[in-house]
């Protein structure tokens, strides 16, 4: 089972990684200034991650696709790293709408 860890960056913002089981981080958030804010977000992530229609594809400059994941306002919750090839992102956010409903919470 998946799981979400809580860190705090060195500009003491808090940030959560959504790991897969096998322990590759899969989603990232932005920063946040409080951590209720980050377990909000952790929150929207759990909501909004069965929803095939939050997942927004896009493509960085260098041609390799990555994704977002989008709340029910629009705010990007999650990004995604970026991938070798439109399948292997495809299998990204399978691991994320599967993982993430029922990941547990840790803080590092």
């Amino acid at each position: 089972m998946g799981k979400f860890v809580v860190t705090t960056r060195k500009n003491g913002e808090f940030q959560f990684n959504l790991k897969a089981s096998n322990g590759q981080v899969i989603l990232t958030s932005e920063g946040y200034t409080t951590k209720t804010a980050c377990l909000n977000g952790i929150e929207s992530v759990k909501k909004n991650a069965t929803k095939a229609d939050k997942f927004e594809v896009k493509v960085a400059k260098n041609g390799k696709p990555f994704f977002n994941l989008k709340a029910t306002n629009g705010q990007v919750v999650g990004a995604s790293q970026m991938y070798a090839s439109e399948t292997t992102m495809k299998a990204g956010i399978a691991s994320v709408m599967k993982n993430a409903p029922e990941a547990e919470i840790v803080e590092e």
